[in-house]
């Protein structure tokens, strides 16, 4: 069975491995001079490769259209994720929040296991063009170097997310062309632009154990704790990232973050804490004050929101100016005007829908011969190793139908 997969990437590489194992023959089409690139860059360079936990609790952790990914997650989960890649000589480790890495830290370590496992496929330098069809069956793909004829086609060139590793959209105007609907696809998992320019006076503050809320309209949809990161445009790290993913439409609703700086503290914890720093540095400035309390950068600018001069002496502060601090530490508010670029967000929410597809299979509905895995699908989880593991699992899924019909 001749097998041509468009997209050298995670979900590309898991199900050529797959089918080459299955006994068909494997091309491999990726317009990138090198395949996976897009994996070196996840996990911040670490490759945050699934979480380590259950089925359920897995899709809970699904933002978009869960149900769909019940079958494949079921053949193939996380534990088998695991497995796979400590079998391709990649030992595992498991941080805060069960989020799954390489012991290494290096996501090179990642890619260069799908590589191997990817071996037997031949791997092509081409553009996808245009599917090939005949009487309503997908028969191949037209590249920029000329056709590849197949009896099954995989689509798995990602989605719009993080352009210059190659997912470029390609993979939307293949599956159109074959008559499928596209889900408009936009950033999620993404850093938030301020409105105004507090945050780049913090810019590479990074802080950990706070709690961050989201707010629409003033009502309270997101609340974690972990960590965060300051920048010259607003806010990002994986708090952000995953409070990203629960903004819908900019223009109809009003968005704020607020931080509480201090989660494991009552506001009445909070202020005996205050008051006792203040006892100790009596004779400092209100600005010094605050050494024992924030971070430096952050100092100045949370002197600047209490409205207490800068050189007003410790054993000044009023009761009132103290519960007005314990306020500001428990509510720091950061005003959003926008999401971050799609050339910047961790994936992309949108895409193939997945009513076309067969959940199972991964086949499409519509065009016999066509399949689906990966980020090019309208399925999308929030940040902690889930949308990797979809990639897995679709791909597999993928592979088993195709060593089926390859069986058959």
């Amino acid at each position: 069975m001749q097998v041509v997969i468009v997209g050298a990437g995670a979900a590309g590489l898991m199900a050529a491995g797959a089918a080459v194992r299955a006994g068909c023959r494997v091309t491999v089409l990726e317009h990138m001079p090198e395949p996976a690139k897009k994996i070196l860059v996840t996990g911040k360079g670490r490759c945050n490769l699934t979480n380590n936990c259950d089925n359920e609790e897995f899709l809970r952790n699904v933002r978009t259209n869960p149900r769909f990914l019940y079958s494949c997650l079921r053949a193939f989960g996380t534990a088998d994720a695991m497995a796979f890649f400590e079998d391709l000589g990649v030992p595992l480790k498991t941080e805060r929040g069960r989020r799954v890495f390489p012991e290494s830290d290096k996501a090179s370590e990642v890619r260069y296991a799908l590589l191997r496992w990817a071996e037997g496929a031949k791997l092509v330098r081409a553009e996808a063009r245009e599917l090939l069809l005949e009487d309503g069956r997908c028969t191949g793909v037209r590249a920029d170097t000329g056709d590849f004829a197949a009896d099954a086609v995989l689509i798995a060139t990602g989605g719009v997310s993080y352009p210059a590793t190659g997912s470029t959209g390609d993979g939307y105007k293949l599956a159109a062309q074959a008559g499928h609907t596209i889900v408009d696809p936009v950033p999620s998992l993404v850093s938030l632009v301020e409105a105004g320019g507090v945050c780049r006076q913090m810019t590479g503050l990074s802080l950990r154990n706070v709690e961050l809320s989201l707010l629409e309209d003033g009502k309270e949809i997101f609340r974690e704790r972990g960590e965060m990161l300051f920048t010259h445009f607003g806010i990002s790290g994986p708090l952000t990232l995953s409070a990203s993913a629960h903004i819908r439409d900019m223009r109809a609703h009003k968005y704020e973050a607020s931080i509480d700086l201090k989660p494991a503290l009552d506001e009445a914890a909070l202020y005996k804490r205050i008051t006792g720093d203040f006892a100790k540095l009596a004779n400092k400035d209100a600005v010094n004050a605050l050494d024992l309390l924030l971070p430096a950068k952050m100092r100045p600018v949370a002197c600047e929101r209490w409205g207490v001069p800068a050189d007003r002496k410790a054993n000044q502060i009023t009761r009132e100016e103290k519960q007005a601090l314990v306020k500001l530490l428990k509510d720091w508010r950061v005003p959003i005007r926008s999401r971050g670029d799609l050339e910047h967000a961790v994936i992309t929410s949108g895409g193939v829908d997945v009513r076309q597809v067969n959940p199972r299979t991964m086949e499409s509905r519509l065009c016999p011969g066509l399949y689906f895995a990966g980020e090019v699908l309208d399925v999308d989880a929030y940040t902690g190793g889930y949308n990797l593991q979809i990639a897995w699992s679709t791909a597999q899924a993928a592979a088993r139908a195709l060593a089926e019909q390859a069986g058959a």
